[in-house]
């Protein structure tokens, strides 16, 4: 093709007539949007993609760049063009014949003669080709299979974009969604009153609904449903949206949009929503015409589930939900270029095998992406006798009240299971991302260790953490073929390096540094609670099969240390981007995913305060969540840093009254405004009656527990220390 056959001065010397310029980089993706305004032929517009590529790469490093139908996302090193709706209907095509004048202006640019949307990106040199309908091709392994749909419409009756929206959802097995309405997605909520298979939990603010949508996904593994309409609705799922790309959560989040004219005219409450986010999901697309709903639904639910999870944005202009049409239902995603790695194969796993039996000192570190593995891991254990470290995401993936559970490891890891790590000789590495929280000082973390790194996601391999044995697939297959080559070597007698005398090392390890808090004869003089405490009566109270969920902050981590789970998907929190506000919303999404479980926020009282909002939706609602605030009346954990590290000057960490006339807000009070009961607790003996009656309390409840301020979480290794920094000795008061 002409583009590749000039040298690249030639290339900008054919294009310098048209306007070519970058108005978008994201250093973090190295993804880049190019904007150009020009009346082109076919070959001129081609040529300009190639340069845009060339543009991101030394010269000596052109290659070519694929031109296809839609973004696929950061996991996606390609190029891509989105063709909206024009004069001859909505069809992804190429340019044909005459030339034809293209405006480019991010995602957010749409004329009604001809517009496109392009994305560059250049990673990785792949194949020059333009997919049309004819040649398209789907990609990706086959949905799932659920019983044949009933529509409620006939076949060939048309209907409104919004009721094809939410009958796409419906096909995919939706039965719940997380929406607060607005004048952009009017349409949508009034299809969803026309849709008896959906039930709609009203939020009472967007962060609130993504945060419910994420809690949902979480504790169930399921796809959870947000929607939102255009401007500030859209804005406010923002940090939901990068959150759930931090911890891999599965979410598709629809938000209207102004009318198609509108966009890019600065109309009242438009955002370009798709620009906003396109770095912090794992794909978005901007929906420009009425008949591509199903198939981009579709798509948005076989990426956001498959692979390693994260977040689909769709965006909906409020014309095409009016528009009427009579849908084509796509049997399979269409996305020419995505895929998932394949299963391990056995070669993999067999140098997996090889590693554990030639070890003396080995120790499992799993995490979030091994929770859908737990019984293979516990079968794995029950093999080789493995200690197994867990990540805070992946609480529950091992019980942690087994022996051969080290539970958290990291920064307010157990000493034991960073003790562990730290002198291994073998370090299995499943589902995890070596995150800065875990590694602390990343040379010496696991510095004697050989690293096995199993993780679905091929860009987490030697990104912190150089791996000596990689595999890149899901590790729940993974971990099965594994324990099948294992048990092949004991039926043949293979023989294994004795673990005996490392096992008995760490637990030498576990009694000298057990979890360390006041003890009850440390207790304040007026019988006040210490927050551990608390949590491990709470624990026993409900036999630890609650599901819990929380806040950010010294409360977050207790909970981890002192409520341990025997089982995955019973710990959801926000872990990798840290959201306060996030505790009381994600329990809502689990009281509705779990109805029989008892579903309890353990929550601070700054974090509480950020979406306090939400106990109307609990009592509108019906969903009896017990929220536990242990309440020090600062940002306690940010006071702890400050007790650390900056002599103890306190820097807007109090959020009391001022004044000094007693707890403020008063919670209580707050809650019964919202027609939630609840009560106040300052004294030891007084709580288990507390937690009695807020568990045998009907529906939602709020229990506010004073603590003091001045506790810490211990142990603690510093931001950037190594297991050799680690503290463990309380401050004096």
């Amino acid at each position: 093709i002409f583009c590749f056959c000039v040298t690249p001065f030639a290339l900008f010397a054919e294009l310098s007539p048209r306007s070519v310029r970058f108005v978008e980089e994201s250093f973090w993706s190295r993804r880049t949007s190019c904007s150009i305004e020009s009346a082109m032929s076919e070959a001129t517009f081609l040529s300009t993609l190639a340069l845009s590529a060339a543009v991101q790469r030394a010269p000596s490093q052109l290659s070519p760049v694929c031109v296809i139908g839609s973004c696929i996302g950061s996991q996606q090193r390609k190029a891509s063009i989105l063709p909206p709706k024009d004069a001859a209907g909505c069809a992804q095509k190429k340019f044909v014949g005459s030339p034809k004048k293209a405006v480019l202006h991010g995602a957010s640019s749409h004329k009604q003669n001809c517009s496109w949307d392009i994305r560059m990106e250049a990673e990785v040199p792949v194949d020059y080709h333009v997919i049309s309908d004819a040649s398209r091709s789907s990609a990706g392994v086959a949905e799932p299979k659920r019983a044949e749909f009933a529509s409620r419409y006939k076949t060939s009756e048309l209907r409104k974009g919004a009721d094809v929206l939410v009958e796409a959802l419906e096909r995919e097995g939706v039965d719940l969604v997380f929406a607060y309405p607005g004048g952009a997605s009017l349409e949508i909520h009034q299809a969803l009153t026309r849709a008896p298979r959906i039930r709609n939990i009203l939020c009472r603010h967007e962060q609130g609904e993504i945060f419910a949508a994420e809690g949902y996904a979480k504790c169930s593994g399921r796809v959870g449903v947000c929607i939102a309409t255009s401007g500030p609705g859209a804005t406010n799922l923002v940090t939901g949206v990068a959150d759930a790309l931090m911890d891999s959560v599965p979410l598709v989040c629809i938000t209207g949009q102004v009318p198609s004219y509108l966009i890019g005219k600065d109309a009242f409450q438009e955002t370009p929503i798709v620009e906003i986010t396109r770095s912090i999901t794992k794909h978005n697309h901007l929906v420009t015409c009425v008949e591509e709903i199903p198939q981009v639904i579709k798509n948005a639910f076989h990426i956001a589930r498959s692979g390693r999870p994260g977040p689909v944005l769709v965006d909906i202009p409020k014309d095409i939900q009016q528009q009427m049409t009579i849908p084509q239902w796509p049997t399979l995603p269409n996305l020419e270029g995505y895929t998932v790695p394949p299963p391990a194969t056995r070669a993999d796993m067999e140098e997996v095998a090889l590693a554990i039996r030639q070890s003396k000192k080995p120790i499992l570190y799993v995490g979030g992406g091994a929770l859908d593995a737990a019984d293979e891991i516990r079968e794995l254990v029950a093999r080789t006798g493995i200690p197994v470290a867990q990540t805070l995401m992946g609480l529950g993936t091992f019980p942690m009240t087994d022996a051969k559970s080290l539970h958290m490891l990291g920064m307010h890891g157990s000493v034991y299971a960073n003790y562990a790590v730290h002198h291994a000789d073998l370090l299995l590495a499943f589902g995890v991302r070596f995150d800065d929280r875990v590694t602390g000082k990343l040379e010496k973390f696991a510095q004697h260790a050989k690293i096995v790194h199993i993780d679905i996601d091929s860009a987490e391999i030697d990104k912190n953490k150089f791996a000596e044995v990689a595999v890149v697939g899901d590790v729940k297959p993974a971990v099965a073929l594994l324990n099948q080559i294992l048990a092949e070597d004991e039926a043949r007698g293979v023989a294994h390096e004795d673990k005996t005398a490392w096992c008995a090392e760490i637990d030498e390890s576990r009694r000298k540094n057990p979890y360390m808090y006041s003890n009850l004869s440390d207790l304040p003089a007026d019988g006040g609670i210490i927050p551990q405490h608390a949590l491990q009566l709470l624990w026993r109270m409900t036999r630890g099969e609650a599901v819990i969920t929380t806040g950010v902050g010294q409360h977050q981590m207790w909970a981890a240390q002192y409520y341990p789970f025997d089982q995955p998907r019973n710990w959801v929190t926000s872990g990798g981007l840290g959201s306060m506000g996030f505790g009381l919303p994600s329990a809502l999404g689990c009281a509705a995913a779990r109805p029989d479980a008892t579903v309890i926020d353990i929550d601070g009282d700054g974090s509480f305060l950020m979406n306090v909002q939400e106990l109307a939706t609990a009592w509108a609602e019906k969903l009896p969540v017990k929220s536990v605030i242990l309440n020090n009346q600062h940002l306690g954990m940010v006071v702890q840093w400050e007790d650390r590290f900056y002599s103890s000057n306190r820097g807007d960490t109090f959020i009391g009254d001022p004044t000094g006339q007693g707890i403020f807000p008063d919670f209580v009070e707050v809650a019964k405004g919202f027609r939630v009961p609840g009560e106040r607790v300052y004294k030891w003996v007084d709580l288990k009656g507390a937690y009695e009656r807020m568990l045998s309390t009907p529906g939602p409840y709020l229990l506010d527990i004073i603590v003091p301020h001045q506790e810490h979480v211990l142990p603690m290794i510093p931001g950037g220390g190594s297991f050799d920094d680690t503290i463990t000795t309380p401050m004096r008061r």
